[in-house]
This record gives C-alpha cells, sequence and structure tokens, in this order.
C-alpha cells in the first residue's frame, strides 16, 4: 500500500496520475472529499467494487455512492434524469449531494445492492475532482473505514481503520466538512431525504419545493437505495450512548462508578472527575459538523469504558448531526456499566 501526500488544494498532476493509474487497473484509492475520506473504485468494474466490500466488510445490500467529475457522465449512468435532479445538480454540484435516480445498466449490480438506482455525487474536493477528471471514471467511494465504524476525517483515521486492505491513500489532511453528504431519492415527487447531511435541507428546498422527510431502521426492507439507512452505523468502538438535554447527572452516575467517561458536550463545567474526559463541541452546527468525527476517533483511542454525549436541540440545522449520533449510539448497551 502508497502513501502520497497532496496539496488539499493544488494536487500534484503525478500523483494524481498514478492514483487515477490504480483505478483504472482495477485497484482501490484512499482519496479526501469534502466530506470525509472515500475508498474508491471504478464502478463500471464488479470485481473492483467487489474489493471495496472485502474491504470494508460492508453488507451486500447496503449500496455505493458513484462519484463523478463531470457531468456529461450523467447519460452512462442514469438511465432517467428528473428535470428536479438537474436543477439540483445546477446549484450544489460539485458538493456534499448526492441524487438517488433510475440507474443505467451499465452499472453493475454490486454497486447498487442489486437494486434498480444508483446514487450520483459530483464532488468539491479538488484531489477528488482531480482524479475523477483524470481517470475518466465513474468511482464508487463509501467512507474509507470498516463497515458501521466512525467515519475518517483525517488519513491516520483510514490507515488505522483499513489497515492495508487498499493500493494507495491520497493524504491531503483533514477534510473540511467532516460529515457525509446529503442523499436525496429523486425518484419520487416530492424528493425524498434519505440520509442528512451538509448541504442543509431549507437550501434544497428552496430550489424543488417540499422534500419528504423520513427515517429508515435497520430491517427487512430490501434493497437499501442510499448508504447511511443501516440503524446503527458511524459507531466508535468504544460503548457510546446519547442524552437528550444534560448528561451531567448521567456522567457523575458513571464516574462515581470509577469508570472513564467521555463526555462530549455543549456545557463548560469548572471542575470534572479525574476519570472523566469533557469535550465541549462549538455551538454552531456547521463546526460542530466539521469537528464531530475527529473528536471521537480521537476519544475512542484513549481506553475509555463509555462515551456520552448530550444531542443538540432538534432544529433543522442539526439534523445530520443528530441522525450520526443516534445512529452511532442504536443498539449500545450501558446497562451492565
Amino acid at each position: 500500500m502508497e502513501i502520497l501526500q497532496v496539496d488539499a488544494a493544488r494536487p500534484d498532476e503525478t500523483a494524481i496520475a498514478r492514483a487515477a493509474e490504480t483505478l483504472r487497473r482495477g485497484g482501490l484509492v484512499a482519496f479526501p472529499t469534502e466530506t470525509v475520506y472515500g475508498l474508491g473504485g471504478n464502478a463500471l468494474d464488479a470485481a473492483a467494487v467487489e474489493k471495496i466490500f472485502q474491504a470494508k466488510g460492508r453488507p451486500a445490500r447496503n449500496p455505493i455512492i458513484v462519484h463523478i467529475g463531470e457531468m456529461n457522465a450523467i447519460p452512462d449512468l442514469a438511465e432517467h434524469w428528473p428535470e428536479t435532479a438537474q436543477k439540483l445538480a445546477a446549484r450544489f454540484w460539485p458538493g456534499p449531494l448526492t441524487l438517488v435516480v433510475q440507474k443505467n445498466n451499465r452499472i453493475p449490480d454490486v454497486v447498487t445492492a442489486g437494486g434498480p438506482t444508483v446514487a450520483l455525487r459530483m464532488p468539491a474536493h479538488p484531489v477528488a475532482l482531480a482524479l475523477l477528471r483524470h481517470c475518466k471514471l465513474p468511482v464508487a467511494a463509501p467512507s474509507a473505514n470498516r463497515s458501521s465504524a466512525l467515519s475518517p476525517t483525517r488519513a491516520d483515521h483510514v490507515l488505522r481503520s483499513l489497515g492495508d486492505r487498499f493500493d494507495l491513500l491520497l493524504d491531503a489532511g483533514p477534510t473540511p466538512g467532516g460529515l457525509e453528504s446529503t442523499v436525496l431519492d429523486m425518484t419520487q415527487t416530492p424528493p425524498r431525504l434519505l440520509r442528512p447531511g451538509l448541504a442543509a435541507l431549507a437550501d434544497l428546498e428552496a430550489v424543488v419545493g417540499s422534500i419528504e422527510i423520513t427515517r429508515q431502521l435497520d430491517g427487512p426492507v430490501e434493497p437499501r437505495r442510499s448508504p447511511g439507512m443501516l440503524n446503527r452505523h458511524y459507531a466508535p468502538n468504544t460503548p457510546l450512548t446519547c442524552v437528550d438535554g444534560d448528561g451531567w447527572p448521567r456522567v457523575c452516575e458513571l464516574a462515581g462508578k470509577a469508570l472513564r467517561v467521555g463526555w462530549l458536550t455543549f456545557t463548560e463545567r469548572d471542575t470534572l472527575p479525574g476519570n472523566v474526559i469533557a469535550v465541549v463541541l462549538p455551538d454552531q452546527a456547521d463546526s460542530c459538523a466539521t469537528e464531530l468525527y475527529a473528536v471521537m476517533h480521537r476519544l475512542d483511542q484513549l481506553g475509555l469504558d463509555c462515551i456520552l454525549v448530550d444531542l443538540p436541540p432538534p432544529r433543522p440545522e442539526w439534523l445530520a448531526v443528530r441522525d450520526r449520533l443516534l445512529r452511532a449510539c442504536a443498539g449500545a448497551d450501558l446497562s451492565g456499566l
């Protein structure tokens, strides 16, 4: 496995060319986007996409987003491209918005979990765009981590999670957005929100009108139309639980049992028990999104007994952050602590 350092704003052409060649020969490349690091393979090569599933330990029912570098790639990938999709792409691409549309038969079934739709996105990160435009391929790329684990926002997160299960890593430093893209299902009217993300719902509705909001949990529905729809996802190894409101009483209870506790909160405390590590998160949703995974990665390396998170308020601007936190704590059992 090879690691190439690249400038986030002006990526080196030699490094990009090397990564593009790796993709063309069926290899896997980890690269930064404006959201998180992705693990990419040629979306038209079923064998390459199978390698992604194997590297991540990803369930076959969980589809993969296909990344493109130019709008002229759409006719080869989408059987139908609605006018509403065109309006959103014209406004938000390149950017953190994924659009689910009817797929063209050129897309292997492994990419879409055997379903009839494909999720398309044009990322805004200069490194991702340079790679896509150089290789001239659609690139299937989920987040570059083991399945259901914390998404990576730094190269070291990728390496810690995946080890040498891929061929090349483009290291451009921290990703600026910190959370995954917003995903909309464009095969229905009105469009349906499949995953909240960095593209704000209010901004999207300003372009296409009302958007249906539903939260699909893990269950028997097959195949899924988008990644990020499993109930438990984006989770650290350390048991994590969420609290609506002030988690201080629960922190004190756990600390009183001599447990080492990590606490993500929005409230500063003058004094803390010696076995509590508190991180005060930004009270602005976009700033919090940028830092969230990095903070969770850091706490996850400390050998803590548990992590407790104060949920942000249930307001529209916090939709994506709350979604990630609720999925991260789903199924975690702290009753024995």
